[in-house]
C-alpha cells in the first residue's frame, strides 16, 4: 500500500514545518487530524483544503463540510475523499485553512511516495518537526513561553512585594533606599 509524505509549511515562515504520513487509501479528513496533531492545533474550528499548483494558486475545495459561502464548484468533502485520489502530479500541493477568522494557512506538498508501509507507525503520523510552531492562540514562542512560564511561576504582576515600577522617580519606595541615603541589606551566606 503507498504511503504519501507531505511537508506542511507555515505559510508565513517556510522554516517551519512538519513532515507527515499519510496511506494513499485514508481521507483528507485523517489529513486534518494529523496536521492539527502536528502543530499542537485543537480542532476546534473550520477547515479546507484547495487543490493547489507550483504557484500555489487555489483550486477545487476540499472542505469539511459545506459552509455558508458561494462556491464555483460545490467542494468535496474531507470524509469521502481519499488523499490518493486527488494525487494528480508528482510533487502534488495543496494548501490548507484553518480557523476561518484568524486564517490560518499552510503549504502543503508531496514530497515522497512509499511503496511499502513502516510497521512501526500509526498511519496518519506526524515523521519529522522543524521550527517553533506558531501558537494558535498567541501566547507560545521561544521568547514568550519562556516569559510565559516565568510569570506563572514567579508571579511578575505589577505592584508585586520588592518590585518597584520602571523609570521610577528615585523617591524612597522605588529605591528601596532610606532617608538617611544608605540602604540596609542583610546577605545570608
Amino acid at each position: 500500500m503507498a504511503v504519501l509524505r507531505f511537508r506542511i509549511y507555515f505559510e508565513e515562515d517556510d522554516s517551519v514545518y512538519r513532515d507527515v504520513a499519510v496511506k494513499h487509501t485514508q481521507n483528507f479528513l485523517q489529513l486534518h487530524q494529523v496536521i492539527l496533531k502536528a502543530y499542537e492545533f485543537d480542532s476546534k474550528h473550520q477547515a479546507t483544503f484547495f487543490r493547489s499548483n507550483d504557484q500555489w494558486l487555489r483550486g477545487r475545495e476540499i472542505s469539511v463540510e459545506k459552509y455558508d459561502k458561494n462556491y464555483k464548484a460545490p467542494p468535496l468533502l474531507m470524509k469521502e475523499t481519499t488523499v490518493g485520489s486527488e494525487i494528480k502530479v508528482p510533487n502534488q500541493r495543496f494548501i490548507y485553512v484553518y480557523d476561518f477568522a484568524k486564517n490560518w494557512t499552510f503549504q502543503v506538498e508531496l514530497i515522497k511516495v512509499e511503496k511499502e508501509e513502516n510497521s512501526k507507525l500509526d498511519y496518519p503520523a506526524v515523521i519529522r518537526t522543524e521550527g517553533i510552531a506558531p501558537s494558535q492562540y498567541g501566547t507560545k514562542g521561544l521568547v514568550g513561553d519562556k516569559l510565559a512560564e516565568m510569570e506563572e511561576k514567579y508571579d511578575l504582576t505589577a505592584g508585586a512585594e520588592g518590585f518597584g515600577t520602571e523609570g521610577g522617580d528615585g523617591t524612597e519606595e522605588d529605591t528601596g533606599l532610606e532617608e538617611g541615603g544608605a540602604e540596609e541589606t542583610t546577605e545570608e551566606i
